[in-house]
């Protein structure tokens, strides 16, 4: 008996966002994310329930139309390439990348959408 679909992990973010269409399009130009499933709502109103694939983890989605701003970080292998495929694709700096002193080179990117993205590359891990 499957209690889950394969490889899911057991916990997903699940985001409500504006636009379900517009965040996919966003994280698969950012960050390489594969669409998974779509479900419009049977009223022809807009999407239900959507689901990506960033590297390993799933991220989930419904729409709401006054979906409140969320926060997603996201570890890279290039936070400068990723973060310039977030502006390319319409994103707006938050915060510009920069070494947080924690081991992280992060920067911020809003969508527009509703939702910032935290993009990340540990350079070194301190406790």
């Amino acid at each position: 008996m499957t209690w889950k679909p394969d490889n899911y992990s057991s916990v997903s973010p699940y985001l409500m966002v504006r636009d379900a269409e517009a965040t996919l399009s966003f994280v698969e130009k950012v960050f390489d994310a594969a669409r998974l499933r779509v479900h419009q709502r049977e009223n022809g109103s807009g999407v239900k329930h959507a689901e990506a694939r960033i590297d390993g983890n799933v991220i989930m989605m419904g729409e709401v139309p006054d979906a409140a701003e969320a926060h997603v970080h996201v570890y890279v292998p290039d936070a400068e390439a990723a973060f310039e495929r977030a502006l390319s694709a319409g994103g707006t700096v938050v915060q510009e990348l920069r070494r947080s002193g924690d081991g992280d080179h992060r920067g911020g990117i809003a969508d527009g959408n509703g939702i910032v993205w935290w993009i990340s590359t540990q350079e070194e891990y301190r406790d």
